[in-house]
């Protein structure tokens, strides 16, 4: 078993207290939006060897011998690499409007840059490696969040509600006495999007979608116009969260095209320790609250909004998946040995939550292949028959594939409960 010590991404959107709060620490004084825990080679954590006292790159530990490290069944799945990575996520500010490739068009994408000759690090690379990113969010506090297509009838009926918004609200062109709007930016553009609606859910999706993400001007106007009538409007109901998430929006990023995309997404609203996966396709964003996230081992991002960064809008159109989904939610399952397990259905990984109190036993930790083990409170003793570590709250680990099994124990002085998340493959 290796202590780790892991990188903090201090990204602007990121919050400058709950990263510190969870973990015990001093706050940086910036935003501290993500902190990595895993081998990937952007940031990878650093393991101290116990054997000699030294520390080196997770990712350079793991390459010195796979098999014992991973095991043979992760090497022979996922090749000599860990293959996830788990970030604690806190977000105080929206993060960008994305979706990840599914493995195939990651391949393809990575090969075709490289052959094409763009540097690594360019602002204009879609895909910085050859893997795919399924990821996994669990609630540490409410979490806000967009997550995949709504259904074309539902997105149509909060449209209405905005197309009476902008019809109330007059403008300069239309008429105030009568609400005659027709002929502006924001009821076209409403008035359009209603209509691309129609027919089948998923061509109907793409429509509307192409029609924000390639609108240029004439949607930062029109969205412009939609916001400051649904500002006056008052009362939002029954659509206060979609709509307001519209406004805020447009606070932090004023006529982008993710404002008005937004209502083409499920908004979703997660309770601590509720949690939600998304597959390859997925359009989502992550709005505000702290969360545990899980992810096959990439940075392959393509964003759609919401963002000053590069949009290659041909290459999103050709990775989203426009079909409407139900909120991908996912609960914990319940093994006979207590332990509480949040398996996605991705091979890649699975998030355990161990919580342990005073006059209980200890949890057996799940475990296939290498696993990594974070402690948010308490203390805790990983127990092998090879050997054990004390993690106190805010402390993290990095255990081989050889060290199975491992119990993880209360420590007989933690100053209360103890609570850990430990990610393995779902092997």
């Amino acid at each position: 078993m290796y202590e780790i010590e892991n990188v903090l991404r201090d990204y602007a959107w990121g919050s400058t207290t709950a990263i510190a709060a969870l973990l015990g620490r001093p706050e940086s004084g910036g935003p501290e939006a993500e902190l990595w825990i895993g081998a990937h080679p952007d940031s990878p954590s650093t393991a101290h060897v116990p054997e000699d006292g030294s520390r080196t790159a997770l990712d350079a530990l793991i390459e010195s011998d796979p098999e014992h490290f991973l095991g043979a069944d992760s090497v022979a799945r996922f090749g000599p690499r860990l293959p996830f990575l788990a970030k604690i996520l806190a977000a105080a500010q929206p993060l960008s409007l994305q979706v990840h490739p599914s493995l195939e068009q990651a391949r393809a994408g990575f090969a075709r840059e490289n052959a094409e000759g763009t540097a690594p690090d360019s602002p204009q690379r879609n895909y910085r490696d050859d893997n795919h990113k399924p990821e996994m969010i669990l609630a540490l506090t409410p979490f806000e969040a967009l997550c995949g297509f709504r259904p074309a009838a539902a997105t149509k009926d909060i449209l209405r509600q905005v197309q009476d918004a902008v019809q109330d609200a007059g403008t300069p062109s239309g008429d105030a006495r009568t609400g005659d709007t027709s002929g502006t930016e924001g009821a076209t553009l409403v008035a359009a999007l209603i209509d691309d609606l129609d027919g089948d859910e998923g061509a109907a999706l793409r429509r509307a979608f192409e029609r924000l993400i390639s609108g240029g001007d004439e949607v930062a106007a029109a969205t412009s116009q939609v916001v400051a009538a649904l500002i006056g409007r008052g009362s939002l109901e029954p659509y206060a969260a979609e709509l307001g998430t519209v406004i805020s929006l447009n606070e932090k990023y004023p006529g982008d095209p993710g404002v008005l995309i937004s209502l083409l997404l499920n908004r979703i609203s997660l309770q601590p320790g509720e949690s939600v996966y998304l597959p390859a396709g997925n359009v989502h964003a992550y709005l505000h609250g702290l969360g545990v996230e899980v992810m096959a081992s990439s940075d392959n991002v393509l964003r759609g909004g919401l963002t000053p960064k590069h949009i290659d809008v041909p290459e999103l159109l050709r990775t989203i998946d426009f079909r409407p989904v139900a909120v991908p939610m996912l609960s914990a399952e319940k093994t006979v040995l207590d332990q509480e397990i949040f398996r996605p259905p991705f091979s890649e990984f699975q998030l355990q939550r161990i919580e342990l109190a005073h006059g209980g036993g200890p949890v057996p930790l799940a475990q296939s292949g290498a696993a990594v083990v974070v402690v948010v409170a308490g203390s805790i003793y990983l127990d092998s028959p090879k050997g054990d570590l004390r993690l106190d709250r805010g402390g993290s680990a990095f255990l081989a594939a050889a060290e199975a099994p491992v119990n993880v124990h209360l420590a007989s002085d933690s100053t209360g409960p103890a609570l850990a998340f430990a990610v393995t493959t779902g092997l």
